[in-house]
């Protein structure tokens, strides 16, 4: 049980820090309430509508996009960096891949995904 002291008093700690940092947060914090630091703050311009203001559906599918074509895009660095230890076969896969990817990107163009209108 002796090897096993070490671990147990980790996770006293570490259970214990959060409360403690927060207690300490609460008590030496300054206690100032204002109205204007409850209020919407964008680069220092007056906010004109509420914050929680709904976005397009549209917005979220090109963000969703960018996502996936963007990671995607990360696989080709460790085939760039491999190329000459895959050979024939590395360059055949990843012109699957560059195949698949531009599939997808000329799909999503044809369904009018990229258009703002």
């Amino acid at each position: 049980m002796r090897g096993y002291a070490p671990i147990l008093l980790l996770l006293l700690i570490c259970i214990a820090t959060p409360p403690l940092v927060w207690g300490l947060a609460r008590l030496l914090r300054p206690k100032a309430p204002n109205a204007n630091k409850y209020m919407v703050y964008e680069c220092g311009i007056t906010p004109v509508t509420q914050a929680r203001e709904k976005f397009s559906v549209r917005y979220y599918l090109v963000a969703v996009m960018f996502l996936i074509f963007d990671v995607e895009t990360v696989f080709l660095m460790p085939w760039a960096i491999q190329i000459k230890e895959l050979a024939l076969f590395g360059l055949v896969e990843m012109l699957f891949f560059l195949f698949l990817l531009l599939f997808g990107y000329g799909y999503i163009w044809a369904k009018g995904a990229l258009t703002w209108e």
